[in-house]
């Protein structure tokens, strides 16, 4: 291409400012799809974990055995929609009284929808995606998982901690596996004084399923599963 075909950079800017907000307008769409699909799904469980873990591997019946309590109690039970953890969370689910949620993501590779979802939500954005996941969640039930995993319990544990959404249960599964993450939450992070003593308490480490549904049931004891209107509000700005 020689320079006189080039395009004078006011249009390329123009056109890339007019490529945005077209972006703009599809995140938008994402927003209004999902709120609207998922609105009628409290209470909810968000359950995270890998997407690698293998149906005749220990965790991933655990996963199942959990989430189907969580139905059958009265939960929907909200996964990431692909494989490992995820498609054994919206299974237990899917085979119990309450909905199976699954907010899939589109990804290169990876990610493929299971295929036991009552409700499906295909999401483009990571960030879309992560919304829906505090903004229908009464608890955060958080399995094994890698890098994926780990991002969405700092999201959770950073939203609760600043006050950006509500109290509530944030419980990690697998005390074997979560138990040097936890010493360096104690010995760093405490020690070079980056976290408070009480940012410790909300986490809880519970590895009996039946337990898990009781320390949700309890935290919920002395006010109702919907947000006030306050913390409505609050969830405005996540």
């Amino acid at each position: 291409m020689n320079s006189s075909s080039k395009l004078p950079i006011p249009a390329v800017s123009e056109f890339l400012n007019s490529k945005e907000a077209w972006r703009v307008f599809g995140i938008m769409a994402e927003f209004v799809s999902a709120t609207e699909r998922l609105n009628q799904i409290h209470p909810a469980v968000s359950i995270f974990g890998s997407a690698r873990t293998k149906p005749d591997q220990p965790y991933y019946k655990l996963t199942e055995e959990i989430s189907r309590l969580l139905s059958d109690a009265g939960f929907s039970v909200i996964s990431g929609g692909g494989p490992g953890i995820m498609e054994a969370a919206n299974k237990g689910a899917f085979y119990g009284k309450s909905s199976s949620v699954g907010l899939n993501i589109q990804l290169p590779h990876e990610q493929t929808s299971n295929h036991y979802q009552d409700i499906s939500q295909t999401f483009q954005h990571f960030f879309a995606r992560k919304v829906m996941f505090v903004k229908f969640a009464s608890a955060y039930v958080v399995m094994p998982g890698g890098f994926g995993t780990l991002d969405e319990l700092m999201e959770a544990l950073t939203l609760v901690q600043t006050g950006k959404t509500r109290r509530m249960p944030i419980i990690l599964v697998g005390s074997k596996f979560w138990s040097g993450m936890l010493d360096w939450f104690r010995n760093a992070l405490l020690d070079e004084k980056v976290i408070s003593p009480e940012d410790m308490n909300l986490i809880q480490v519970i590895d009996e399923p039946q337990a898990i549904v009781t320390a949700i049931f309890k935290h919920y004891e002395t006010r109702g599963f919907e947000p006030s209107a306050a913390e409505r509000e609050k969830q405005l700005y996540l």
